[in-house]
């Protein structure tokens, strides 16, 4: 067993240099320097023989088996001392480098006989996927305190990093907040302009007109409108687009990374509203697909496609990513399409294949809006390569602009949203959808 000498160790030896220092006076004290000196690695040496070895000494790390990416991810070590005595030990835990540790991962405790200490530090994850924590180096203190014996604990184990998922579930709180999913907390039924007609009641500003019931306005000589209820179990459909466009970082994110976030939001609003969820993630392939379906099984099964998905730099098909929906998706299908567009080659193969959409399907085409460019648009150029790139910006957004104003004209959704809004202003317009019975 590995081990270093401990300041106790070192302040005796020095002890000893200083009675050195006195050898001048005479050969006796050399001697008795040389002696005291022995005598102190001898007691280290006895030391390291009747101090425990690892036997009595464990460690357990605890911590979450999915950390959330972008998010404080606590991880707790528990050590129990079973040596029978009092023990003091440094813990050094060892965490996968890829993630940023914002509190110290090094502690010293002092543990009494048969007792357990526990010690916690946090970690941020900063991209999803597969990562490894080592066993736990460890140091205690020997009996006479002369020597830190070191061990290895073994405490290796896995962890996988998904999509920010608390974020994903306080979207879900939302959605609940709202009255078009309200299940529990009112016995009423949720109500909206769905299909299925529910009641009758007063009409008040806001209403459509198209919903007043004429007969029943006449007969009660007033403003009618008709009530319906949300409709459930209708097919959410969420494409993710992993091409070359999703490489590009805002923030700490890259736009792909916004995107799973928002996927995985509107799966646990939607699961949570009744509604069949499924996903479909694409590049120049259909890379993954998992057919609607309801209940948080499904959430879970759409996280795990999820969560090591990297972006390619390749251009998407649209083509086969509609395609491969058609024929595998025949019931009508919210299609929620998380993409980019910054040419018009791109915007034009959106626009071509997305109308094959309608009208079996209602499609939402969602891009990632870019806050550096909107800022340079509105920044007052100063020299040549700023009206250059000026130029640049507003060409992209011009285009990015007439292609969804197209997708609208084709019948469908579309969306412009800042990356720090995606996932919430996504979920607002599913319940709008739901709400107007637009499915």
């Amino acid at each position: 067993m590995k081990f270093v000498f401990s300041q106790r160790f070192f302040i005796l030896l020095f002890i000893g240099f200083v009675l050195l220092s006195a050898a001048w006076f005479g050969k006796a004290a050399l001697y008795i320097t040389f002696l005291f000196d022995l005598v102190i690695l001898g007691l280290a040496a006895a030391d390291y023989y009747i101090s425990e070895d690892a036997a009595g000494i464990n460690i357990e790390r605890e911590m979450e088996h999915r950390f959330s990416m972008g998010a404080i991810n606590q991880v707790k070590l528990r050590i129990a001392n079973r040596t029978g005595r009092p023990i003091t030990l440094i813990v050094k835990d060892e965490y996968p480098p890829e993630m940023e540790l914002l509190t110290s991962r090094e502690v010293k405790l002092t543990i009494p006989a048969n007792r357990n200490r526990s010690w916690r530090y946090d970690l941020m994850p900063t991209a999803r996927g597969d990562y490894s924590f080592g066993d736990t180096p460890l140091r205690f203190l020997s009996r006479m305190g002369l020597i830190w014996k070191q061990i290895r604990v073994p405490t290796a184990s896995t962890v996988k990093v998904y999509p920010d998922i608390q974020a994903a579930k306080e979207n879900e709180l939302y959605a609940h907040r709202n009255r078009a999913l309200q299940q529990g907390a009112k016995k009423a039924r949720p109500r909206g302009q769905g299909r299925e007609f529910e009641s009758l009641r007063d009409f008040v500003v806001g209403d459509e007109i198209r919903h007043i019931s004429w007969a029943a306005s006449a007969r009660r000589g007033k403003l009618i409108t008709r009530q319906y209820t949300i409709e459930r179990s209708q097919n959410i459909v969420v494409m993710v687009d992993a091409g070359r466009l999703m490489t590009a970082r805002i923030g700490r994110l890259s736009k792909l990374d916004h995107a799973i976030n928002a996927a995985l939001s509107i799966a646990y609003v939607a699961s949570s509203g009744g509604d069949n969820v499924g996903l479909l993630v694409f590049n120049r392939r259909v890379r993954s697909f998992l057919p609607p379906r309801r209940g948080r099984d499904q959430v879970n099964r759409i996280m795990e496609s999820l969560y090591n998905v990297e972006p390619q730099m390749i251009e998407p098909s649209y083509a086969r990513a509609f395609s491969f929906l058609g024929v595998n998706c025949h019931r009508r299908s919210l299609v929620i399409v998380l993409t980019d567009l910054v040419d018009r080659d791109s915007s034009a193969e959106l626009l071509a294949h997305a109308s094959n959409l309608v009208p079996r399907h209602l499609p939402l085409i969602v891009t990632i809006g870019d806050t550096d460019l909107s800022a340079l648009v509105r920044t007052v150029p100063s020299t040549s390569s700023d009206v250059y790139r000026q130029s640049v910006a507003e060409g992209i957004l011009r285009q990015r602009e007439q292609a969804l104003s197209g997708i609208r004209q084709l019948g469908g959704l579309a969306l412009d949203v800042p990356a720090g809004r995606l996932s919430l202003e996504l979920v607002n317009q599913y319940l709008e959808v739901k709400e107007r019975g637009l499915l």
